[in-house]
């Protein structure tokens, strides 16, 4: 009785739990309540533009796309080989003394441009002047010699024929007339030799050309074995240059080269100045197996010197003219699996994609051979951020599609620029 008591007692005193469909509608009051607060604090950041990024981002969307743009022209489309070659002379000689003696005077300067025939050099020549004038008195005495033993012949034959001579004596009479002929015949010879000699002591060019470095100074013994030599002469007009091609291009280049003359113009290393002009003159007879080319020759007339021997220059082979062909610049063509495209310009401010075929590509221009009308505007710059239909502004040359809010606008007015340029024209 007294532990029923205190049972109750407690459970008395214990606070009453609040039943549990009370509980699950307070925490789903409470998700509510933070729910609205997070979307209230997203609406906010969304029309106060708390991210400046995104709200530039936003704009920028909703402006047009700055482009630059160029139109399709008609003309003629120059199709070239291009080779990295050298400049070689047709001729380079190495002078040398062909006697021996004291280089007495050197008659050029260095770098002068000389004519064949010019007086370079002179040896001493008084040693063989000496020696032709021993040969000439040798050969005077044995002319005179030679009278006399033909006068002696006349008389021996006359006696002969009187019976007064034996035959012996006059046969021993013609010999020695022959005997002094043969000696007259070495005199001369000698005088020949001597003069020659003396000749060779006047050092004159062999070609006409321009002189190099002097190799050996006034006063200094020069012998005709000597290995080096007193100056080089290389011509300069005309000069060739020599370049390789593929092979591939091989049945081409000759083809084109029975039905007429082929031009050949010769570029710096960077292909930016035209050094010369010139044409191709001949074909290597075999191909280089090691790099699958052919070296082909072309003749300059290099007035001007343009050109200098052993000098690296690009070769560029005019093979064939397209003619009436339409062209674009190559900057505007674009790929995709489909093959090559381009973003035509629309008159309603805005662009589509129109597949397209091309043809040759030379000097920043392509040629199309369908896809294309003349006069049809395609976008060579900013095409990177377009697709079929959009919107674009187009600028004029001399703005900066950069200063729209877009970068590469400077790069883009310089190729568009070079793409209003005239086709290439066929060197004269």
């Amino acid at each position: 009785m007294h532990e029923t008591v205190i049972e109750n007692a407690a459970a008395l005193n214990q606070p009453t739990k609040p039943p549990v469909y009370k509980r699950r509608l307070l925490w789903f009051v409470l998700l509510c309540l933070l729910a609205g607060g997070i979307f209230a604090y997203w609406k906010k950041q969304q029309h106060s533009g708390a991210s400046p990024a995104a709200r530039s981002g936003s704009k920028a969307a909703a402006l047009p796309t700055p482009v630059f743009v160029a139109a399709a022209r008609r003309g003629d489309m120059n199709l070239y080989l291009t080779g990295l070659g050298s400049v070689t002379p047709l001729n380079n000689v190495t002078v040398r003394s062909r006697v021996d003696g004291q280089l007495m005077a050197v008659h050029f300067r260095e770098g002068q441009n000389v004519s064949k025939g010019s007086l370079l050099a002179t040896i001493d020549p008084r040693p063989f002047q000496v020696q032709l004038t021993q040969a000439e008195g040798q050969m005077a005495r044995d002319r005179e010699l030679l009278n006399n033993a033909r006068l002696d012949l006349e008389r021996y034959r006359t006696l002969w024929k009187q019976d007064s001579i034996p035959r012996q004596q006059l046969d021993t009479q013609e010999a020695l007339v022959r005997q002094n002929e043969g000696a007259v015949k070495v005199d001369q010879g000698q005088i020949d030799s001597a003069r020659l000699q003396l000749a060779y002591s006047r050092i004159t060019a062999p070609i006409s050309g321009r002189v190099g470095l002097r190799l050996v100074d006034p006063g200094n013994m020069v012998h005709a074995a000597d290995t080096g030599g007193l100056l080089t002469i290389t011509q300069l007009q005309p000069i060739a240059v020599v370049f390789p091609l593929p092979e591939d291009n091989l049945p081409q280049v000759l083809g084109k080269m029975k039905t007429g003359r082929l031009a050949v113009e010769a570029f710096d290393r960077e292909m930016k100045q035209n050094l010369a002009a010139g044409e191709l003159t001949t074909v290597d007879n075999q191909i280089d197996p090691t790099t699958g080319t052919v070296k082909l020759k072309a003749l300059f007339a290099n007035r001007g010197s343009e050109l200098f021997p052993n000098q690296f220059v690009n070769a560029r082979l005019l093979l064939d003219v397209k003619k009436d062909t339409i062209i674009i610049p190559t900057a505007a063509i674009q790929r995709n699996p489909q093959g090559a495209f381009v973003f035509v310009l629309k008159a309603d401010k805005t662009v589509g994609m129109r597949q397209i075929k091309t043809g040759i590509s030379q000097g920043g221009d392509t040629s199309v051979l369908e896809g294309l009308a003349v006069g049809e505007q395609v976008v060579v710059d900013g095409a990177e951020r377009l697709r079929e239909g959009s919107t674009v502004e187009v600028k004029e040359l001399g703005q900066s599609a950069k200063g729209a809010g877009q970068p590469g606008g400077g790069s883009a007015a310089k190729m568009t620029g070079e793409a209003g340029k005239q086709p290439h024209e066929h060197p004269q």
